[in-house]
Parts: structure tokens; C-alpha cells; sequence
């Protein structure tokens, strides 16, 4: 294929024609991602290398390398190389929850799997600073962010050190990271460092002296005290789960002998206008034109929009709140309705957005009521034990927003394609019937996860009752609107606290409603989640009172047969 030097500009650089093309002599800033490049709002790299573009930065991707020289490819660049491992960690990409091997991978050219290593943040800095040894070097995303204290590691069975001590990294950047890293990029600039340590969002290794100085800080058990007490291990993670909130949330430390890991408070929330303006980028929703093969991850996500992100469900086995945060974030009409507009014009669009939503499609415009309780609020979820009374309920602007975007030119039908948190949804009858009615596209994904009390207790998901509840409304309005849909559930197994009899009586409950699932789930305990520190302490976070887990292999693989007996064929 054959492009001219104006095509060569339509991309984040991947190739040195690309830097010269936009009369670059050096860059500011290397990234390096475990996926395939594509130029698309749901993949962290590109979208943060637009936005660092835009600001008048000159930014390249090394994507998927695979020796030295790939990261060499681009030059030296001048402030930092930053290491994204991928949209999913690298050994959940590359294994199932059963420690076997992945043949495929959809975030790579034709869906082929080993493009990526094992553990690729350390993998990666290694190559990294073995191919520019005098690099700033930065880390960021799911699987880097989520290893920045000492952790519980599902594939080696063991408490590993944060990986600051066991990378090559300078610096950490958590969470979703474009104010953050702005930030860096003008502390590096102006060469003043000790800024640096002051920025809210990141994470970096200094001497355990100059740790005690810091103000307003909360120190963890040691590595050395939590790596073989699971107690003291329980309690760092219970301790840390509690610092989520950007308004009181202190600095942390935890000391590794003679060093101190330390974590400044988590940043504040983007501004309507901030969002705005990230997604308001100009990316082009395709792939780069240098791969000869499909991406998977393509087809999943491209004519799909980013509504908001964050999340105050508080899972304890999900790291969205600990990644994107707890406090919900989202755009303006305008900015979404303007991003559908340019939907419209692509050629091969044919008039479906396959989902308008976020890591919980209808948190769009939620909020806390009383802003002066948020300041102080140490909940680790709004809606467990019981929904808030200061939480927003009401889903008038997602409503709206569908409504407007169904009525769009060159629209035939806007789907909601993630997942929905029910107990919230069962608070407004409209958003209800609006959802169920017009934008289902035959099933709707929900996630009671379990059927035992204690179980969900240990989840932080809400009694199943609520979900029979959910599913007695989804199934009356499909009736009136006269359509045949379905409601596709998500249950875990092997997750702390579940028994064989327990899961043997949601096998039961599945039989005698004759309901036969498409996906089961085996639990993967996620680096620093609660559900990891239940699994490996075997204790109620609440309590530390002795919990059952399932550990073995044979355990783990007859629970999950209990539910896939009953699978759909």
C-alpha cells in the first residue's frame, strides 16, 4: 500500500517515516504498549498520545515490541519513555483462570497470541532501560498501576514486592493518567524533579528517611512484615482500599528495608470540560496501516462510544475503581453527540453505535448530592450495603442522551453493550423502560455474579432477590414492547467464601428455572483487589474471620463444571 507523506500524518508515529513526515527531529516521549496500535477513545496509549500531541508534545508508539531494536526503532527520546502493558494485564491475556496457555490474542494482528511476554511491565522496563540506560522511565495502566504496593500474585501463589522494586521504573503513573502525566511532562521539562514527587496519581521509590518526613502520610506493614503474614497482609490491602477518595485520601507508604514506596493521594476528578476535551480528540478508529491482518479488538469497539468512566460499585474483585476511580466522570451531551455526528461520515458505518456507555453504562451523570459529605466519605462503595441516600439516581441525562442520539441523522439504533448495574437501574422505572424497550440488542449483560448472601456480602453485589427483581421488570417490558431478548448473567465461581454445596445450589437454581448460560467464570484474584487479599489470607476483610477458598485446581475446575454442565450449547 502506497501513502503519501500527508497519510503519514493521520497516525500516532509507529515508524520513522512517520516522525520525519511530521518534521520531528527527536521525540519528546516513547511509548511503549503491549496491544496492537489502534487509534481508537477505549485504548489508553493512543488516546493519551493524541492528547500529549495536542498540547504541543511530539509523541511516538513502539507497539508489541519484540527485542531491543523495536524499542530502538523511533530514537532517544527526550523527557521518558512510558510502558503500557495493554487494556488487559498481560498474564490474563496470556492465560485462563486455569494457568493454561492462550492461543489467541484479540488485541493483536489476526488475533495470534505470544506477541506479548509474561509480565510484561517488568519485561518491558527491562528492555527499556537496556536499550536507552539514561532514560526517565515511566509506567502506567491496569497491569503496571495495580502492582505499585506489595501485592498477591495468582500465577507464582506468592506476596511479590510492588513493582517499582522488582522493574526498572523511575516513576509510576495510576489511574487513567492524562492530567497526571501533563503534569509530569512539564516537571521534566523544566528539570525540576522534586515536582515530581508532589504530583497527585503517582508512585515512586525513595529512602525509607526521607518517607518519614512526608506529612499527612499512612504507613502499610512492610514488605518484609506482609509478605509472609496474611493477616498483616489483609490488613495493608484493607488499609489502602480506604485511600480511594481524592478529596481526603493521604499519601502511603510502605518501607522495603532500607527504601520507602511512595504513593501521593489519587488525582482529582476531570472536569466535565477535561473529559470534553480528551474525547473530543480527532482519533481515526482504525488500525495503523502498517498491520496486514485484522486486529479483533477492532470490531468490538469501533463504532462504540465512551460516555463516562470511573465507577462507585466498589466490587471488591474489580480494579475498576482502584484504576479509573470511584468518583464517576462524565462528558457533555454535545461532546458525545459530536463525536456520533463524525460516526456517521465514516463510509463503512451502517448506522449502529454498539454501545454508548462506560465501565458501567448507567453511571452516566451520577454523582454524590452533598458535596461537603463527599469530601469526608471513606465508603468504599456508594451502592453496598444499601445505595446511598446522598447518591443521584436518577438517569434523567442518560435518557436524554439516548433518546437525542436515536434521533440523530444516519442513526438506525444506538445499543448498550455494557454492563448495566441493576439495583441502581431499578431506581428509575423511566430509564427502565426506556432501556429495556429501545436499546437492547436482544440481550442485555448483568452481573449478579452469586446466589449465597454471605458470598455477595464478600462481592459487595446486592441480594439476589434484586437481581429476580431486575429480571421480572426486563422480562414484562420486553413483553409490552413486544420483543424477544434476553438477559445474559455473569456468575463467578471459585470465589472466596463459595463452597461446592453453594455452588451446587445456584446449579440447582439454573436447572429448575431452566436457564442455561452462555459464560461462566473461574475467579482470578486481580493485584491489589480485597478479593485477592480474601483468597490469599483466606479471611472476611471485614472481620479477618476464617473464610473457605477454593484453592486447588481440582477444587477450582469442579465448581466451575457445576455451572457448566448447565451452560448453553
Amino acid at each position: 500500500m502506497s501513502y503519501e507523506r500527508t497519510d503519514l500524518k493521520k497516525f500516532v508515529p509507529l515508524t520513522p517515516q512517520e516522525v520525519k513526515a511530521r518534521g520531528w527531529d527527536e521525540l519528546d516521549i516513547l511509548f511503549i504498549s503491549g496491544d496492537a496500535y489502534i487509534d481508537h477513545h477505549s485504548f489508553g496509549i493512543p488516546l493519551l498520545s493524541r492528547y500529549l500531541i495536542s498540547k504541543g508534545y511530539r509523541v511516538g508508539i513502539v507497539a508489541q515490541p519484540q527485542n531491543i531494536e523495536d524499542i530502538k526503532r523511533l530514537g532517544t527520546p527526550k523527557l521518558f519513555i512510558g510502558i503500557g502493558t495493554g487494556v488487559v494485564d498481560s498474564m490474563i491475556n496470556n492465560y485462563t483462570a486455569d494457568k493454561k496457555p492462550r492461543r489467541d490474542d484479540e488485541y493483536s494482528p489476526g488475533g495470534k497470541g505470544g506477541l506479548r511476554p509474561d509480565n510484561a511491565g517488568i519485561k518491558y522496563s527491562e528492555m527499556a532501560r537496556q536499550a536507552f540506560p539514561d532514560a526517565f522511565i515511566v509506567g502506567g495502566g491496569v497491569e503496571i498501576s495495580l502492582r505499585r504496593l506489595s501485592h498477591y500474585d495468582y500465577w507464582q501463589n506468592k506476596v511479590l514486592p510492588s513493582i517499582l522494586v522488582t522493574g526498572k521504573y523511575d516513576l509510576i503513573v495510576y489511574g487513567m493518567g492524562e492530567r497526571t502525566t501533563l503534569e509530569l511532562c512539564q516537571a521534566l521539562k523544566s528539570k525540576d524533579k522534586d515536582k515530581i514527587k508532589s504530583i497527585k496519581g503517582v508512585a515512586y521509590v525513595t529512602t525509607k528517611d526521607e518517607a518519614k518526613q512526608i506529612e499527612n502520610r499512612l504507613v502499610l506493614p512492610s514488605h518484609e512484615e506482609v509478605k509472609d503474614d496474611k493477616k498483616k497482609f489483609l490488613k495493608s490491602v484493607t488499609l489502602y482500599s480506604e485511600e480511594i477518595n481524592p478529596y481526603n485520601a493521604k499519601t502511603i507508604v510502605q518501607y522495603y528495608r532500607d527504601k520507602a514506596v511512595v504513593i501521593t493521594p489519587p488525582p482529582l476528578p476531570l472536569t466535565e470540560a477535561e473529559m470534553d476535551e480528551i474525547y473530543d480528540l480527532d482519533l481515526t478508529k482504525e488500525q495503523h496501516w502498517t498491520y496486514k491482518e485484522k486486529i479483533p479488538a477492532l470490531d468490538m469497539i469501533r463504532f462504540s462510544i465512551t460516555a463516562n468512566r470511573g465507577c462507585f460499585g466498589g466490587c471488591t474483585f474489580c480494579s475498576i475503581t482502584l484504576h479509573q476511580g470511584k468518583i464517576v466522570q462524565s462528558r457533555s451531551q454535545r461532546s458525545i453527540i459530536n463525536e456520533i455526528k463524525k460516526l456517521t461520515s465514516m463510509p463503512d458505518f451502517k448506522g449502529i453505535i454498539t454501545d454508548l456507555g462506560g465501565p458501567t453504562a448507567n453511571m452516566y451523570m451520577l454523582c454524590c448530592t452533598n458535596k461537603e459529605a463527599e469530601k469526608v466519605c471513606k465508603r468504599g462503595s456508594c451502592l453496598h450495603p444499601e445505595i446511598c441516600n446522598n447518591l443521584k439516581t436518577s438517569h434523567k441525562e442518560q435518557i436524554d442522551l439516548l433518546r437525542t442520539a436515536s434521533n440523530m441523522p444516519g442513526i438506525r439504533k444506538v445499543f448498550i453493550a455494557s454492563g448495566v448495574r441493576y439495583d441502581l437501574a431499578l431506581c428509575d422505572q423511566e430509564y427502565l423502560k426506556e432501556l429495556i424497550s429501545e436499546h437492547v440488542s436482544g440481550q442485555l449483560k448483568v452481573a449478579p455474579e452469586h446466589k449465597d448472601p454471605k458470598v455477595l456480602w464478600l462481592m459487595r453485589k446486592p441480594s439476589f432477590d434484586v437481581f429476580l427483581k431486575f429480571r421480572e421488570v426486563f422480562n414484562r417490558i420486553s413483553r409490552t414492547a413486544n420483543k424477544e431478548q434476553y438477559l445474559v448473567p455473569y456468575f463467578i465461581s471459585s470465589f472466596p467464601g463459595t463452597t461446592t454445596e453453594k455452588m451446587k445450589d445456584l446449579e440447582d437454581w439454573l436447572k429448575k428455572e431452566h436457564w442455561k448460560l452462555q459464560q461462566v467464570q473461574n475467579f482470578i484474584p486481580l493485584p491489589m483487589t480485597l478479593a485477592s487479599a480474601m483468597y490469599w489470607s483466606e479471611m472476611d476483610f471485614r472481620n479477618k474471620e476464617h473464610i473457605h477458598v477454593p484453592k486447588t485446581q481440582e477444587e477450582r475446575k469442579k465448581q466451575k463444571l457445576n455451572l457448566q454442565s448447565y451452560k448453553k450449547r
